[in-house]
């Protein structure tokens, strides 16, 4: 089997336990944004207030480090022959050296 799951130290919570933490986590932003308008529409500077952010995140979506790696990983090991383009292309290169072969025969 994979061992690419066996060296991560802590285990993410089930699937449906994360989408619970995340929809309270909308929901508590939701209702502080409200509670941030009233006291705006009440006369209240807006710069003294605190505006609410998301406290919480999985760490698996969000870890740009990871993801920057990820990406140059990919981009490193892209293999040129794999494209649907390189078949075209090599006959291509094909055509134009007869081509050059038989200017340069007669």
């Amino acid at each position: 089997m994979s061992q690419r799951h066996r060296e991560a130290e802590a285990y993410l919570p089930p699937k449906q336990e994360l989408r619970a933490h995340a929809h309270g986590e909308r929901h508590r932003i939701h209702v502080e944004l409200g509670q941030v308008a009233h006291q705006v529409s009440a006369g209240v500077d807006p710069e003294d207030l605190h505006e609410p952010g998301e406290a919480w995140k999985p760490i698996h979506h969000h870890d740009s480090d990871r993801a920057k790696a990820k990406l140059a990983k990919l981009s490193r090991n892209r293999r040129h022959w794999k494209t649907k383009m390189w078949k075209r292309r090599t006959i291509l290169r094909q055509q134009r050296v007869a081509a050059v072969r038989r200017l340069a025969d007669g």
